[in-house]
């Protein structure tokens, strides 16, 4: 007798098999990588110098400067709070192009030198905390995206410039003497307040000031009309590295008020525009990697089972969860499906106890009552009743095929 090998199997994937598998995960990662690098290319010098006066980059503004000085109007720029207040008086225009990056205690003290001098303040999008300690008095909420706003008041600055690209956030005043204009919403994104010698004017959105925007609408008009109604401006760039931001009191700032900022006026604004789009590829990535529906697709198994193999592995799972009646109907069920074609019975009535046991008890000459218990049964009691069952079921098929 020839004895035949089995070939042997291997479960590992082959190389065709990984590179399938992984093609188009790789591709994601490269079209991400270069959009990634693309926009780091594009947009690596936008930031740069934001609002300063001596860029010339998108977002500086050196272009209004120019305009300004071509006026007459000296500029000095500064970083620390210091150096702010030090050059501040009634011939001098103050203006805090990031006054949300002021900490509680730099924002009282500047505070406290506005008002005891009569010149003018200009704040650039001044969200709530800092409009409530900067300007008490002055509620400030979102005014949407920066759009063209007519003036829509009697301010004459706002009236000769006509249409500004205005937004970001919009202001209510209680109890002061005020002049709002650029309406969003019914309440105005460019809010004069007076004080005493001096005023304080909140801008919502610094956009105007951008060398990228000031050639639109009258931006120009507005920005140099705001900006040169002094002699002097006094350009203030908040910096993070400021000595005067570090409270000697912790939390409460300098005169124990507590700092009213929400966890939510902390995060800077482009980590939602972050978590966004984590959230969208998050998605993506889902709707990817879900689940198909389809025609079922055969595949080559890894191994080969062979029946005897499979047979015992279930007889062992039956006996380990103790399913004698499991087993015995599984045996009774192949048997019935063997013989009902031995003696003219269909398969789909192989299973009917009042058409096949009359039909096999006529063939072996036997009583319906003993094939009706051996094919249709109780549940045998214990594992030697379910090996007797299998025997007798054995017996059975093979008196039929002999009959």
């Amino acid at each position: 007798m020839t004895e035949v090998t089995a070939a042997p199997t291997s479960a590992a994937l082959t190389p065709h098999q990984i590179w399938v598998r992984v093609r188009g995960l790789l591709l994601a990662l490269l079209v991400l990588v270069a959009a990634g690098i693309a926009l780091a290319t594009v947009r690596s010098g936008d930031q740069h110098g934001r609002l300063d006066p001596r860029s010339a980059d998108r977002y500086g503004s050196r272009a209004v400067a120019e305009l300004l000085k071509e006026r007459g109007v000296s500029i000095h720029v500064v970083t620390t709070l210091d150096d702010a207040t030090a050059r501040l008086g009634p011939d001098t225009t103050l203006l805090v192009a990031s006054p949300n990056l002021l900490v509680p205690r730099q924002q009282r003290e500047l505070r406290a030198a506005t008002d005891s001098s009569a010149g003018r303040t200009v704040l650039l999008a001044a969200g709530p905390p800092s409009v409530r300690t900067l300007v008490p008095g002055v509620t400030a909420e979102p005014a949407g995206p920066v759009a063209p706003r007519a003036p829509e008041c009697s301010l004459p600055a706002a009236r000769s410039a006509g249409d500004v690209e205005t937004g970001g956030f919009r202001y209510a005043s209680y109890g002061l003497d005020t002049v709002g204009c650029f309406p969003s919403g019914g309440l105005p994104t460019l809010l004069l307040v007076e004080r005493g010698g001096g005023d304080t004017v909140l801008l919502g959105s610094p956009d105007l000031l951008h060398n990228s925007s000031l050639v639109n609408q009258g931006n120009a008009s507005l920005a140099v009309q705001l900006l040169g109604s002094r002699p002097h401006l006094v350009w203030y760039l908040p910096s993070l590295t400021d000595s005067s931001a570090a409270a000697e009191d912790g939390d409460t700032g300098g005169n124990g008020t507590p700092d009213d900022r929400s966890f939510a006026d902390l995060i800077p604004p482009g980590w939602l525009w972050g978590t966004l789009q984590l959230a969208l590829a998050a998605v993506l990535a889902a709707i990817w990697r879900a689940r198909r529906l389809g025609p079922l697709v055969t595949e080559r198994l890894p191994v080969a089972v062979r029946a005897s193999e499979s047979t015992e592995g279930r007889a062992r799972l039956y006996r380990k969860a103790n399913a004698r009646d499991r087993a015995a109907d599984s045996l009774r069920s192949a048997t019935r499906a063997r013989i009902a074609p031995l003696i003219g019975i269909s398969l789909r009535d192989a299973h009917s106890p009042s058409i096949l046991v009359p039909a096999v008890s006529a063939r072996l000459s036997s009583t319906d009552d003993s094939v009706q218990t051996l094919l249709f049964g109780p549940a045998p009691s214990d594992d030697a009743a379910l090996v007797q069952l299998a025997d007798q079921l054995d017996t059975l098929e093979s008196e039929v095929r002999t009959s």
